[in-house]
């Protein structure tokens, strides 16, 4: 793992071990800012700064930088009363991919602090398969049904187990291509 992918690692054990991340705004814009902070402070220079350059993954534009705040405004006054209410926020959020960089890992732990607060429970990423989230999630703007049900038969209720989210963030940083390495 590169140095800067650890320190990143490292900081998102700290965003738990520290309980910063509960003093995070919890389903809006600004939480998702301040979990993007905590990660990539000091690592990028756009550490929880909304982006201003239009960007794509692999050949999938994300929103038009020219009018994400108000896309942003929009996602963060959906309803999260449900399920699949909050899926579909979480859907949207990631087309609007707010960050030039670390969307991926900053959303997961903003979906679980929602479905925490709403429903007292945490999707348990490290039985969900990797290339069938990556597959759901590249499908989901279109039709989220298969990302709704890998998420939701991952549910777990035990939301404060430590091996769950440590296990969960390593699982969030293998997504993105990542690998732990022998290193302590």
């Amino acid at each position: 793992m590169k140095s800067l992918d650890k320190k990143s690692l490292e900081k998102a054990y700290s965003l738990f071990e520290t309980n910063y991340i509960n003093k995070i705004e919890i389903g809006s814009t600004n939480g998702l800012q301040q979990i993007h902070q905590f990660l990539f402070e000091g690592l990028y220079d756009f550490a929880g700064k909304i982006r201003n350059q239009n960007i794509s993954k692999g050949g999938f534009r994300f929103a038009t930088a020219l009018y994400l705040k108000e896309i942003l405004l929009k996602v963060e006054q959906m309803p999260e009363n449900t399920f699949d209410e909050i899926l579909a926020k979480y859907v949207e959020m990631n087309i609007a991919h707010p960050f030039l960089e670390g969307n991926g890992r900053t959303m997961r732990i903003w979906l679980d602090l929602i479905l925490k607060k709403r429903m007292a429970k945490v999707v348990n990423w490290q039985f969900v398969d990797k290339t069938l989230y990556l597959q759901a999630m590249e499908r989901s703007p279109i039709n989220d049904l298969e990302l709704r049900t890998l998420l939701e038969a991952n549910l777990t209720s035990e939301t404060d187990n430590r091996e769950i989210i440590f296990k969960g963030i390593e699982q969030s940083y293998y997504y993105e291509g990542y690998e732990k390495d022998d290193e302590g």
